[in-house]
């Protein structure tokens, strides 16, 4: 079968290789997937194998497969999977995880983390993927595949908010208007549980201008002429700061606007992985006794995610994805299409009248 593999930064290729066997207790699915961009360009976390160094629980180096947001259509069963929940021809999303994890609310902090599509094991960027049955969520019947490939960016955000206790008439600031699971997710997912007030800060005008429409109360265009004290806004907007400030950008100026932002005794979430180890003014944090709290990945959020979409309680989550295209254009289609923000590329005239026609790209859907 075709798959994209990983090799190093900015070195992905689409290969042959054998289709996976389905074991015992595994599903056989064929997949679709949704594209990652961070791993393209090599801004991968230190659990992810190198060409000499094997994952630890998966034995693999690289090259691996990619792909960890993916649903698909069930195609063959192990002859021990729990036939009263599975069956050939449903429709499953995926949790990416170890299937052997014995405490599943601390997975993300296990130093030996294996998530399908970054460790070995397989990918969502593949025609075929087994996986343990304990992994598969079935889909509701009004849950699109599509939208199925959106259940793993959006348990990111649902985690970070769960963490940052995110409450009924709470005010959230969300620092970075970047991927999909930030500036979308985290807006919708505070929302849903219960903030009152939600302010988006970014550096990019037509991802900001889409944060509006989804939903946010205010958006901070770092960009604009003249720039703009978030901060200096939010403490205007609600008097004495955020209840929760949740940074996505991971740089020192977002550090900075997180502490002066954020209310007395309020928290800060960092869902951020940083390039550079930032300064921290721990006077003005004790001062205020805020709390720095860190959120990575997700752990068993599936259903009430499933639950919540399937309800509608998350919106028309269609217009987050704005392409679908072949696997064999995954590089030039996919991950330089997102990375150089060409708003139409590779779209089709459904893709347009979901997205508005000068929408830019935010998710690309990868169909083999």
């Amino acid at each position: 079968m075709r798959a994209i593999r990983y090799y190093g930064p900015e070195d992905v290729r689409l290969d042959e290789v054998p289709e996976p066997a389905v074991g015992p207790t595994q599903i056989k699915i064929k997949v679709i997937c949704g594209t990652d961009l961070h791993t393209f360009h090599g801004e991968v976390p230190a659990y992810v194998p190198t060409a000499t160094k094997p994952h630890p629980i998966t034995g693999e180096t690289l090259p691996v497969i990619l792909g960890h947001e993916f649903s698909g259509t069930i195609v063959e069963l192990g002859n021990q999977v729990d036939q009263s929940r599975f069956s050939v021809g449903q429709n499953v999303t995926v949790l990416p995880d170890c299937p052997g994890c014995s405490d599943p609310a601390t997975r993300p902090q296990c130093p030996d983390l294996w998530v399908l599509g970054l460790c070995g094991g397989g990918g969502g960027l593949s025609e075929y993927i087994a996986v343990d049955q304990r992994l598969a969520h079935v889909l509701p019947p009004n849950v699109s595949l599509e939208l199925g490939a959106l259940v793993e960016p959006l348990a990111g955000a649902w985690r970070a908010a769960k963490r940052a206790n995110v409450k009924p008439g709470n005010k959230v600031l969300i620092q970075g208007a970047g991927p999909v699971r930030v500036y979308l997710n985290l807006s919708r997912v505070t929302t849903l549980f219960g903030a009152s007030w939600v302010a988006i800060s970014g550096r990019r005008e037509k991802r900001c201008e889409i944060a509006s429409q989804q939903g946010a109360s205010v958006v901070y265009d770092l960009a604009a002429p003249g720039g703009v004290d978030v901060a200096a806004e939010v403490i205007k907007a609600t008097g004495r700061g955020v209840d929760v400030v949740i940074d996505c950008a991971g740089t020192q100026a977002s550090m900075d606007t997180s502490l002066q932002a954020v209310r007395p005794g309020g928290i800060i979430m960092n869902v951020a992985s940083w390039s550079v180890i930032p300064t921290i003014d721990m006077n003005l944090m004790i001062g205020k006794e805020a709390i720095l709290a860190n959120s990575i990945a997700y752990s068993n959020d599936h259903p009430d995610i499933l639950q919540a979409m399937a309800e509608g309680k998350l919106g028309d989550l269609r217009s987050l994805i704005t392409a679908r295209v072949p696997l064999e254009d995954f590089v030039e289609k996919g991950v330089k299409a997102l990375a150089n923000e060409k708003d139409k590329h590779g779209m089709t005239a459904h893709d347009r009248s979901l997205a508005g026609a000068d929408a830019p790209i935010v998710k690309i859907l990868i169909r083999p």
